[in-house]
């Protein structure tokens, strides 16, 4: 009987490992080497090749996976400035899918993004718009 208490606690011991680490942040050295070359070694944002990171398209946090569909080649000040969204806010570039906005569908290119132009004091206009141009009614 403690044999099979001792073998029971092993196995689930196991199972909650392998389940832990299927759904983890850790991203393969396979896949990192796939979307090195996938991407060219440069930002999928700016174009930059020092300072590369491997991001999440849609975030971890909103259920992204560590797939390479879902890694891309970001440097880091593109990376720190998406964070868990989809823009990085340097180069007002959309660099991500979904955002924690609930849905499991990529957006389409009809949904409304950040206007790109600039306010008179300077700060990035905050209205968003379907337009082609990246461009509010405004700009």
């Amino acid at each position: 009987m403690r044999i099979m208490r001792k073998v029971y606690l092993i196995l689930l011991l196991l199972c909650v490992t392998l389940s832990c680490y299927s759904q983890s942040r850790y991203i393969s050295e396979t896949t990192k080497k796939i979307v090195y070359s996938r991407d060219r070694g440069t930002c999928n944002c700016c174009g930059s090749s020092s300072n590369l990171e491997y991001d999440h398209i849609m975030p971890y946090s909103c259920g992204g996976s560590s797939e390479v569909s879902n890694i891309q080649l970001l440097c880091l000040p593109c990376n720190r400035s998406k964070s868990n969204s989809c823009t990085c806010k340097i180069h007002g570039r959309r660099v991500g899918i979904n955002c924690c906005d609930n849905t499991t569908t990529k957006k389409s290119s009809s949904a409304a993004i950040q206007c790109t132009g600039t306010t008179k004091k300077g700060n990035r206009c905050k209205n968003k718009t379907t337009s082609s141009t990246g461009r509010c009614h405004l700009h």
